[in-house]
């Protein structure tokens, strides 16, 4: 009798402890995997967008391009997991400004609703202006803006 007394001692505190202990461990798991998974799909999106600043700067800056607007509706997701995302960027220059250097464009994304956030950053000329705007993604307007005037080029999100 007292081998089973001392089963139970040791045995019921370890079945408990399983008990709470794999459900928590499961959900823990689990939101890092969801996070993990909108966080990535947040990414594509940033880098998308990055992209298509890029080139269209790209296409604006060529000498045989006069004057011209551009307006480009990117084909990104209206939400990610039943979330919308907001993007804004700010413009900096990379290197000495009375050198007429590169100026990077830093685009940060973030997942309404959430903690998630991400940001990417595109180089482009030193000839480029942006203008504060804010891209959000369940808009029915959602799109980028790009217009060359006396050779720079201003960038924008509509929408």
């Amino acid at each position: 009798m007292a081998h089973v007394t001392i089963e139970y001692v040791i045995m019921i505190p370890l079945l408990l402890l399983q008990v709470f202990l794999f459900p928590l461990t499961a959900s823990w798991l689990m939101d890092i995997w969801v996070n993990s998974r909108r966080t990535l799909a947040l990414q594509d999106a940033a880098s998308h967008l990055a992209s298509t600043l890029q080139q269209l700067y790209l296409t604006l800056n060529h000498v045989t391009v006069p004057s011209e607007k551009v307006t480009y509706s990117p084909e990104l997701p209206q939400l990610i997991e039943d979330f919308p995302y907001k993007a804004n960027a700010t413009l900096r220059t990379v290197l000495n400004p009375d050198l007429n250097s590169t100026k990077a464009l830093e685009l940060m994304v973030r997942l309404m609703g959430t903690s998630n956030k991400v940001t990417t950053t595109v180089l482009l000329g030193p000839n480029v202006e942006w203008q504060e705007s804010v891209f959000v993604s369940n808009s029915t307007h959602a799109s980028l803006t790009a217009e060359k005037f006396n050779g720079t080029i201003s960038l924008r999100f509509e929408g």
